[in-house]
């Protein structure tokens, strides 16, 4: 290859050391939002010390520059979600079959601990119903609910989740979070609502018995053998609550400045089931939840279990919560801040989300994330920083001091209306239909997600969505994207011929673009490939002589390894043998 045959070579610079390019692909990987940048411009060791400090603890941040004029929103809103998360600490607690007052300690310290951690201005913190009932079908495997036993583990399970999102966090792994697909986690969420709405049946109906099992047929066939239990009272009360929280909900999306009515809803529900409970409860025959004791939350590091008996379930809980509440959390936390042009940090998140778990574990708390009912409300109420998370904290603290005993009187089956009117909004149909308009790999992706969950459980579900997920990862890497090109008339552009017709080919020259880079998984289709397009343009009716030169647009491949370019090299060969350079 001289300068003889070819005049126009390309002039290679000085190839780079292996140190720098190994450099550069772990900074790519670990470090692609270059987080040490802001310490590069500090002249002094005590600038770069206390910039250090601000960004592993963002309060640092934005707390010296707070203001009046920033808290009475946020007061506003730390109240607005306090009420919210009362109604829904107690219900999803009584998902988890965990003690209610585990559901307010749960809306006390984690919360705290974001304020001090995380990023988001208006994510509001809280427990979740997927990971509720998760934890709950996860653990009860180990344990009979609503025993100490049980409640441990559970607290152990928090633990392990925290551990393993804070270690995400810091060897900044965020990337492994990417492999729960949007398409995956509309599935799972779907299919989880109709699991916890079918399990809400118990409240609604006013059940004495039923089922511990979450699938479907199960939960169906538990209905049918004990319809006998059937409580008419119970139901009237019930659809009356869930009708009117879905007013609210209507209310709210027909003008969203009345966003309060629905944020209150809740919290009228539980008042008034509390008052019918109390007058009426033994002649409608309506159970309620329980003694809530005064107090904060009470230190439960001796809790925790190791035993190798009992570790397993709240290891394989831990770990699949966490990831679900890191995917679900740091995608409501970014999606609010696009609006007001915003910027999360998701390796802090993970911190952050991390760190109020293995506190919490250790206080009587269970899973917490970012749901996305209460950061709606919060961002609708106008928060503007995480000091409304503070202000829910202190509400709750006082709640807890003062006010749960009047909780006792909340009936089961107001629980079951507030959990139900909740998951209605997570089964996303639309988005489903959209899906299957656009990608029927995505939607096969989504509804193994959903029938998975519904019909087998909530981790193979899972497990079978992310699996298809990486099985067309796999596909797109291992058999990439190829196309003919051809010039568009009066121009110098080239287009794929398949999908602008019209185009002008050039007779005796074959112009392939490759859209991947070339590496040992596809070297060897994108060699027959080639070959198989020279192949099939020579036998083409339509063209006008044989095939004397390939060119290949490599634009779209941005890396190659050693069997990429033997590929290439056997190419080149084949090709030569037929007259073709």
């Amino acid at each position: 290859m001289g300068h003889e045959e070819y005049p126009r070579s390309v002039n290679f610079g000085p190839p780079r050391r292996f140190g720098s390019v190994f450099g550069s692909k772990v900074k790519e990987t670990f470090f692609p939002d270059d987080p040490f940048r802001q310490f590069k411009t500090e002249p002094s060791a005590g600038r770069r010390a206390l910039k250090a400090l601000q960004y592993f603890i963002p309060i640092l941040e934005w707390l010296p520059n707070y203001s009046l004029s920033f808290f009475k929103y946020d007061l506003l809103a730390g109240i607005t979600i306090a009420s919210l998360a009362i109604p829904q600490g107690i219900s999803y607690a009584n998902l988890a079959q965990l003690p209610p007052i585990i559901g307010l300690y749960s809306s006390f310290v984690p919360p705290l601990l974001y304020a001090i951690f995380g990023t988001s201005k208006h994510l509001a913190v809280g427990t979740v119903a997927a990971c509720s009932l998760l934890i709950a079908e996860t653990i009860e495997e180990k344990a009979p609910p609503s025993t100490e036993l049980y409640v441990s583990l559970v607290f152990t399970a928090t633990l392990f989740a925290g551990i393993f999102q804070t270690a995400l966090g810091v060897l900044r792994l965020g990337i492994l979070v990417d492999f729960l697909s949007h398409s995956t986690i509309t599935g799972f969420m779907g299919g989880t609502a109709v699991l916890i709405i079918l399990q809400q049946m118990k409240g609604l109906l006013g059940l004495k018995h039923f089922t511990h099992r979450t699938g479907v047929v199960s939960v169906i066939s538990s209905i049918i053998d004990n319809r006998n239990e059937f409580n008419w009272k119970c139901v009237i009360i019930g659809i009356g609550f869930l009708i009117f929280l879905q007013l609210t909900r209507f209310v709210k999306k027909l003008k969203s400045n009345l966003f309060w009515v629905s944020a209150i809803g809740p919290m009228v529900v539980v008042v008034t089931g509390c008052l019918i409970a109390y007058f009426f409860g033994p002649k409608l025959g309506i159970s309620t939840v329980g003694h809530l004791k005064k107090g904060i939350n009470q230190f439960s590091a001796n809790r925790l279990i190791f035993d190798s008996k009992y570790v397993f379930a709240p290891l394989k809980a831990g770990i699949i919560t966490g990831l679900i509440a890191l995917t679900e959390g740091i995608a409501i936390g970014r999606s609010f801040a696009l609006s007001t042009n915003d910027q999360i940090d998701g390796n802090k998140e993970m911190i952050a989300y991390g760190v109020m778990n293995i506190v919490g574990s250790l206080t009587s708390c269970y899973l917490t994330t970012g749901p996305f009912s209460k950061t709606a409300v919060n961002f609708n109420a106008g928060c503007k920083t995480a000091m409304a998370n503070v202000v829910q904290s202190v509400c709750m603290l006082m709640v807890l001091l003062f006010l749960a005993p009047l909780f006792s009187h909340t009936p089961h089956v107001a629980l079951a209306a507030i959990i139900i009117s909740a998951m209605l909004g997570l089964i996303k149909y639309k988005k489903a239909y959209h899906l299957f308009k656009t990608d029927k790999f995505d939607f096969v992706i989504c509804m193994s997600a959903f029938f998975g969950v519904s019909f087998i459980s909530m981790d193979m579900g899972l497990i079978i969505s992310v699996g298809l997920a990486l099985v067309r990862a796999m596909l797109y890497m291992a058999r990439p994207g190829t196309c003919k090109l051809g010039n568009i008339p009066n121009s110098n552009l080239y287009r794929d011929v398949e999908q602008y017709p019209g185009l002008i080919a050039h007779a005796g020259f074959l112009i392939l673009q490759l859209g991947s880079p070339i590496y040992f998984a596809n070297g060897t289709y994108i060699k027959e490939r080639i070959l198989r397009w020279v192949r099939d343009e020579n036998d083409s009716a339509n063209s006008v002589q044989d095939i004397e030169y390939v060119l290949l647009d490599l634009v779209g491949v941005t890396a190659i390894d050693h069997t990429g370019v033997e590929a290439l090299l056997e190419v080149r060969k084949t090709l030569e043998n037929k007259g073709i350079k």
